[in-house]
């Protein structure tokens, strides 16, 4: 028992008398060269509260908040595109790639609703919410289980080898002779084997507590508050270090049998708390999961071990040490995962009755080592099939003691493709036109996915005019949902209906996606499968020959949803027809510019009439003709007289009545600026590039230069061909992307195809 009140203990701290020296000037006494990672190593107890009265929140910490710290060390903060707003539900875009991809023999690639559910189990941890459960991430055979939590426990050694990382065990240093004497001394050396004998030529033993108990935990509870209120002098650090639910632990955890009863052992011999913390050290902890330090790992066939860890040499001179036997140096091996992680690869086998024998661990914090009480306090995870869940669904106690994290195949198609370039290697893409490999994981991804969506049915009443941009059951829009994208193509209605509550509806739809379908081992076989299939070929993999290769492979193409390759294929003919119009279309914006202030400025005046317009200071003839190339261009070549008439009186009446009676004169726009010109310009360039093939529609002439680009036969066309053609190939590899090979090919592979008459 402790002899002295509070207040002589915080005395003894405060001045040390009897060592002749004050707290003070040991503190004071700690250089510079402390903050060095290398002394934190192995520390003194007066060292190591130093550090804690600088810095308390990184040295109390548990594994839960070192856990929590770890990943915030790897992943930087994620954002929220809804967060200035208060529509946001919390789907955060986090990198997680220094977790799981930077220096990882076998990368995890996690899409961003695992990332949100991961990051989220992370933060509870943090609060202390979740310190009684099992994690058990769940998900189908080959959805990266194993190499996830592999990952994350090479992290987590390598976070214990930083600064930030460091997290301190208590380590006894017991000086011999100050707790025997020099006569007890040789009569113990004379009457005892060679073993112990061993131990007393040492000026001290050495004992490490096997739990990895903080040394604040040797400072007995009831004298722990008021220690820390003196250690820790900024108000603001100590009421949170008090408050939080994440640091009750520091006020309420008892140290491990053994180093209590050290502790009780010492204070009964020397009756002074001041020399018994002397012999107090801290150690830094040193995660190994090899050795099962900190980290210990089962697989389903490894062995179970009940046998309790002892040294029975050691016991033996404990035992002569203290003169007694209250000192039992025995514990089990769930000590070492103490303010560690305990894992369970798969529940099968043996991990079925490691799980079920967790249970009231997990749930009391205690296990019995013989007659000994241990408290344990781990980071206790595992990893599971959901056909393997029937061996525990039925433990009804043990229901509310697990936790789920769902870890499906992947549902972002470009983590898919980064998948792919990890294992082939990142020159992939050389290998297929652009979009094409990103649209071959968008398959692939589709046979994870649900195809009926009560979320996407209440947010879009008539979804059949997207269908030239998405599936009929719109799992392409719902891939790029999932990634936090909302389309462009997308109307301004549909884009304001996407609210809140449509969106957290579609995130919990996403917790019952990726269980099925296509698993991530066999789309790597598949993958492979393909490019095995165009290893000889000198031509880029098109969407032609992604198409062929599923509808010649029954047992996949029966995975995939119905016409789901077809509404890919006519989304990826609509967007690279209009990659090529855009690449084709060359004309002189100031042209246009003055063409509409030109039709504007005509509409004020009667035909015949000759103006000199004071937007552009051209002579403008009032004609009929006049008027109709420009709307003709607006309208199409086809509209009807009437049509014309209708939309040149509108234009008009705009004219007048608004665009220059209030935006120009009142609002003091330029007329450019006006809603009414900037609606025309749009339309203009929007017609003109959608009717810029037309010219070569009834010719072979653009098709046959294209064939001869590069060659020496592409001289021989026409100089505008050579022109247009030029242009074409050009922006195309510029503003898309595409290489010159590939720039050709997919040019020809939209002529022959028609895609222009296709989407008429």
């Amino acid at each position: 028992m402790m002899m002295v009140t509070i207040d002589e203990s915080l005395e003894a701290y405060k001045h040390l008398k009897e060592k002749g020296k004050k707290l003070e000037e040991t503190l004071k006494s700690v250089t510079s060269e402390l903050k060095k990672f290398d002394i934190y190593d192995n520390i003194t107890f007066n060292e190591f509260l130093f550090i804690a009265s600088q810095n308390p929140f990184l040295i109390f910490r548990d594994i839960f908040m070192y856990y929590h710290d770890m990943i915030k060390y790897y992943v930087p903060k994620g954002f929220d595109d809804y967060e200035v707003t208060d529509d946001s539900v919390g789907f955060i875009n986090y990198n997680l790639n220094d977790l799981f991809v930077k220096d990882c023999d076998d990368p995890f690639f996690a899409d961003r609703l695992f990332a949100n559910r991961f990051m989220n189990l992370v933060n509870a941890l943090s609060k202390g919410v979740q310190n009684n459960h099992i994690i058990l991430f769940e998900g189908p055979p080959g959805s990266g289980k194993s190499t996830f939590l592999n990952n994350l426990l090479t992290k987590f050694e390598s976070f214990s080898k930083t600064e930030p990382g460091v997290l301190y065990k208590t380590y006894w240093k017991l000086d011999i002779k100050s707790i025997i004497g020099n006569n007890t001394l040789e009569k113990i050396i004379a009457q005892n084997d060679h073993a112990v004998v061993n131990y007393i030529n040492k000026s001290h033993v050495e004992i490490s507590c096997p739990s990895n108990d903080n040394p604040i935990l040797q400072v007995p509870i009831k004298y722990r508050k008021a220690f820390l209120e003196q250690l820790v002098s900024n108000a603001k650090l100590r009421n949170e270090l008090f408050d939080s639910k994440s640091y009750k632990w520091i006020l309420k955890e008892k140290p491990c049998s053994i180093c209590s009863s050290i502790y009780n052992v010492l204070m009964d011999k020397l009756g002074d708390p001041v020399e018994v913390l002397n012999m107090l050290y801290a150690k830094k902890i040193k995660f190994n999961r090899q050795f099962g330090k900190g980290i210990t790992v089962f697989n389903p066939g490894d062995e179970i071990i009940r046998k309790p860890i002892t040294d029975q040499t050691l016991q033996n001179f404990i035992n002569l040490l203290f003169h007694n036997d209250d000192v039992k140096y025995i514990f089990s091996s769930l000590a070492y995962t103490n303010n560690g992680i305990y894992a369970l690869m798969d529940i099968k086998d043996n991990n079925i009755e490691r799980l079920i024998a967790l249970h009231g661990i997990i749930s009391d914090g205690v296990h019995k080592v013989e007659h000994v009480e241990e408290h344990i306090k781990s980071l206790f995870v595992g990893l599971v099939n959901p056909e393997d869940k029937k061996h525990y669904e039925n433990v009804k106690s043990f229901q509310d003691r697990i936790m789920h994290v769902s870890i499906p195949y992947i549902l972002d198609y470009e983590a898919e493709v980064k998948v792919f370039e990890n294992k082939v290697g990142c020159d992939i893409n050389r290998r297929f036109l652009p979009g094409v490999l990103q649209n071959f994981a968008k398959i692939i991804v589709a046979s994870r996915m649900n195809t009926d969506s009560d979320a996407m049915k209440k947010w879009l009443k008539e979804y059949s005019k997207y269908y030239k941009y998405a599936d009929k059951n719109l799992l392409l829009l719902k891939m790029e949902l999932y990634k936090g994208i909302v389309p462009s193509w997308l109307s301004e209605e549909d884009k304001k209906a996407f609210v809140k509550s449509v969106r957290k509806e579609l995130l919990i739809e996403s917790e019952y996606e990726g269980n099925k379908g296509i698993s991530g081992r066999q789309s790597l076989s598949v993958f492979n499968t393909l490019l095995a299939r165009h290893n000889d070929s000198r031509k880029l993999i098109t969407m032609d020959d992604i198409k062929v290769f599923f509808l010649q492979n029954e047992k996949l193409y029966s995975q995939l949803p119905e016409g789901f390759i077809e509404s890919l294929e006519d989304m990826y003919d609509y967007n690279i027809l209009q990659q090529i119009k855009e690449s084709l279309y060359y004309f002189s914006e100031k042209q246009i510019v003055k063409e509409i202030l030109n039709y504007l400025f005509a509409l004020n005046y009667d035909i015949g009439n000759t103006e000199t317009n004071f937007y552009t200071n051209e002579i403008v003839e009032i004609t009929e003709a006049h008027f109709m190339n420009f709307e003709s261009i607006i309208l199409g070549p086809f509209a009807s007289d009437s049509e014309r008439k209708v939309f040149r009186k509108e234009n008009q009446k705009e004219y007048i009545s608004f665009t220059l009676a209030k935006e120009i004169k009142l609002d003091g726009k330029d007329i450019s600026q006006t809603k009414q010109f900037e609606y025309l310009f749009d339309r203009y360039i929007s017609n003109l590039k959608e009717n810029v093939l037309k010219p070569y529609l009834t010719n072979d002439n653009l098709r046959l230069a294209i064939l001869d680009y590069g060659t020496t036969a592409f001289k021989s066309h026409s100089s505008k061909i050579c022109q247009d053609v030029t242009r074409l190939i050009t922006k195309l590899k510029t503003k898309f992307k595409y290489p010159t090979q590939g720039a050709a090919q997919v040019c020809i592979y939209a002529i022959d195809k028609k895609l222009q008459e296709k989407f008429v």
